[in-house]
């Protein structure tokens, strides 16, 4: 670290050949740059470790960026991020780029150019080559994290997957459930396999089987969770008890118990996972895990202004605590 912040634009120059002129241009993001020549300049930015200087003068607003602007968990976020930069007076601005992974190299190039305070993401992770350029152009980022796994040195907020899970099976099994059906999320997505391993800890830990024939994974959304819920209700011996990694999918569980004559919670009992509004809508209301999603974009911008004043704060990475929010979608299993 003491040797890039030792690197100066003057030294690269040199070694490269390249103006100052130039290199501030592709620091910048300017589009009248040859690509090789930005792609010399950029390994050598890259090489050298080169970072330019956080500027203690605040701008304008902080950036927000994720892959859809849909649904009440990204409205959450922007809210709880609006919240704390108007504590300091700044704005905020949406980008929509990428794909649930990462974002896109169009938003890159552009977010360069722009220069904001700092940039809030909401993805799974953050290449290595973007990266690098956000810490050489000094604009810091922080990741609310909707994997749970970001690489090491990441700035992230996440919540805590696992013990979720935990907690929501361990609800179901306390009230007497003992075919326990577990509805994941995509099955390349941290959080969703973290969710499942605490379904998995919590039947092994109550020294029930784990059944590979009640453990499916799908989408998040509503259709994904009808689907394999009626795969589920179809079994020979289906479940007591659904839980799904999502409220939305948990939402889709509801409506494919209703089309197959299962009556919620008397036939089947339903956990879903986020506690959206939806879950106080459902009928009937859904018992479901909270995710302290407004708390989560709150922390997020908090320590993306800290690392404006701070390149290497003492914590860089928070996860909060969930909890089990019960409600009348669960209920002991009809007697046989």
């Amino acid at each position: 670290m003491a040797r890039a912040q030792r690197v100066t634009l003057r030294e690269i120059a040199a070694t490269t050949g390249v103006s100052m002129t130039t290199i501030s241009k592709v620091l910048n993001g300017a589009a009248d740059v040859s690509s090789s020549t930005r792609a010399l300049v950029e390994e050598q930015l890259r090489t050298t470790g080169y970072r330019r200087r956080r500027s203690h003068k605040r701008r304008e607003y902080l950036e927000v960026v994720l892959h859809e602007l849909d649904g009440e968990w990204a409205l959450s976020i922007v809210e709880g991020v609006r919240e704390v930069a108007a504590e300091r007076g700044l704005a905020i601005s949406l980008s929509v780029s990428g794909d649930r992974h990462a974002p896109g190299d169009d938003w890159l190039d552009s977010v360069l150019r722009r220069g904001p305070t700092g940039v809030i993401l909401l993805f799974a992770g953050m290449p290595a080559p973007a990266r690098e350029k956000l810490e050489a152009r000094g604009i810091p980022f922080v990741l609310i994290d909707p994997a749970g796994d970001p690489a090491p040195g990441i700035p992230s907020v996440g919540a805590a997957n696992w013990a979720g899970g935990v907690d929501a099976t361990r609800h179901l099994i306390e009230l007497g459930h003992r075919r326990i059906a577990m509805l994941g999320g995509p099955d390349d997505v941290m959080c969703s396999l973290a969710r499942i391993d605490g379904y998995r800890s919590a039947l092994t830990a109550a020294r029930l089987p784990v059944d590979p024939a009640l453990m499916v994974t799908g989408g998040f959304d509503r259709s994904s969770g009808e689907s394999l819920a009626h795969g589920l209700l179809g079994l020979a011996e289906p479940p007591t008890a659904i839980f799904a990694a999502s409220d939305v999918q948990a939402l889709g569980v509801l409506h494919a118990a209703s089309a197959d004559g299962a009556r919620v919670p008397r036939d089947l009992s339903v956990v879903g996972f986020d506690d959206l509004a939806i879950a106080e809508l459902a009928s009937p209301r859904l018992t479901t895990v909270h995710q302290p999603v407004t708390e989560m974009a709150e922390q997020a911008a908090r320590l993306v202004l800290q690392l404006v004043d701070d390149a290497a704060p003492d914590v860089t990475r928070l996860e909060l605590a969930t909890h089990l929010v019960v409600r009348e979608s669960t209920a002991p299993p009809r007697p046989l």
